[in-house]
């Protein structure tokens, strides 16, 4: 698909065939953690990497549980929307931005189930979540044994989605994030070169959070 100027030049090009099909696999995947609860009322926001220039993404306010594939739009790498229906979700730039730091990086899933919820106010404190000794771990791309750990870090809460983009650059910029990251009282972010691998790596840290917050409240009552 093609977009022209004024002047008739060509200012974006990209596949309508790949927009639909990731559209579509959007949409699914919304289906799907709707009927989990995951993404209560309006929240969440998903993305697939369309091509090295574009990506698919949720549009701002749609009801997640009822999305379709028509509540889906086109953005460059830094968010700009290339189409002119809709307006994309105000946390786009966190989406974009895994994409340019990862061009490994294919799928971005945030949700916001009671979890992930929970574990954003319970470790915020900490500034981070460092998981370990789980044979769970091998669910994320890269980890071999349950001798491994993760570290999940937990970002200061912003209504201003640039001052949040640009504080979780500035950790990448020191520190590698592998996989996914929770903001306090918002959910967690987990992505994924494929959609498989990013839901597999929600779904890993959906349980391992589970894991957390009850050997948590096991050890307050002792």
């Amino acid at each position: 698909m093609d977009r022209f100027d004024q002047e008739g030049m060509t200012i974006a090009v990209f596949s309508a065939a790949r927009f639909a099909e990731c559209a579509q696999a959007i949409a699914e995947q919304a289906a799907d953690l709707a009927a989990k609860g995951w993404i209560p009322a309006t929240s969440g926001n998903f993305s697939l990497r369309m091509d090295d220039q574009h990506v698919a993404v949720t549009a701002s306010g749609c009801n997640k549980a009822a999305l379709t594939p028509q509540e889906v739009l086109v953005v460059d790498l830094h968010g700009k929307p290339l189409l002119t229906h809709g307006k994309p979700s105000a946390e786009t730039e966190l989406h974009t931005q895994i994409y340019r730091r990862f061009p490994e990086i294919g799928a971005v899933l945030h949700t916001h189930s009671l979890n992930q919820t929970l574990a954003s106010k319970v470790f915020a404190a900490e500034e981070r979540l460092e998981i370990a000794g789980y044979e769970l771990l091998k669910a994320f791309s890269g980890y071999a044994s349950h001798e491994d750990h993760i570290v999940i870090p937990v970002f200061a809460n912003s209504q201003d989605m640039g001052e949040l983009a640009a504080a979780i650059d500035d950790y990448l910029a020191h520190k590698p994030i592998t996989h996914a990251y929770l903001i306090d009282g918002h959910g967690a972010y987990a992505w994924g070169a494929t959609m498989a691998d990013a839901r597999r790596h929600l779904d890993a840290l959906e349980f391992l959070l589970s894991c957390e917050l009850e050997m948590r409240r096991l050890r307050s009552h002792r």
